[in-house]
């Protein structure tokens, strides 16, 4: 089964890849992530994931926008609910790329943070699959974390520090200094 899987990183894909090939699928790695701030940790992300995508001979395709603008004027009324309007960024794009281009199926690298809100992206990538008429192959990445981080820093992967919008990167920031927002 050819799968399209959105990934937001290096370090959180590769045991995703992994485990997706172990299954049978064919992978090929998409990039959109236009919630990733700064530029400068956007490009670093999506530097390392270049690369490892060659090293493992992962056809990846890359929407390489960078999205500042739209993505704060998405979440720009409602900030503490941001996560949903950033998944539906980037899972209904997925989904409407795996759509368009023959893929039979969409999955995400999000779903292996035990950071994330699982069930809400879960929600979303369903919603995404309905819309455009492509299958959500929903996979718990979650137990292969731990692993996959220990690999990304034994391959000596970009090792973010916060989800990736500016507000993440905030909260990260008044958190170790123990200030609340």
């Amino acid at each position: 089964m050819k799968t399209l899987l959105h990934i937001c990183c290096a370090p959180c894909a590769n045991m995703c890849i992994d485990t997706l090939r172990q299954e049978g699928q064919e992978v090929t790695g998409f990039w959109y992530n236009p919630n990733i701030h700064p530029f400068t940790e956007y490009r670093s992300r999506r530097n390392c994931l270049r690369d490892y995508a060659v090293s493992i001979a992962l056809p990846l395709v890359e929407r390489n926008d960078y999205g500042l603008r739209p993505f704060v004027r998405a979440v720009a009324d409602d900030i503490a609910n941001r996560c949903v309007k950033c998944y539906e960024m980037r899972l209904m794009t997925a989904a409407e790329y795996a759509a368009a281009n023959g893929y039979d199926a969409f999955t995400s690298s999000l779903f292996i943070s035990p950071y994330q809100k699982h069930e809400l992206m879960k929600e979303v990538a369903e919603q995404a699959a309905d819309t455009y008429h492509v299958r959500f192959l929903y996979r718990d990445f979650r137990p292969y974390f731990k692993q996959g981080q220990e690999r990304a820093r034994e391959l000596g992967f970009y090792m973010q520090k916060y989800c990736g919008c500016v507000f993440s990167e905030e909260e990260r920031y008044l958190k170790a200094s123990k200030i609340i927002p």
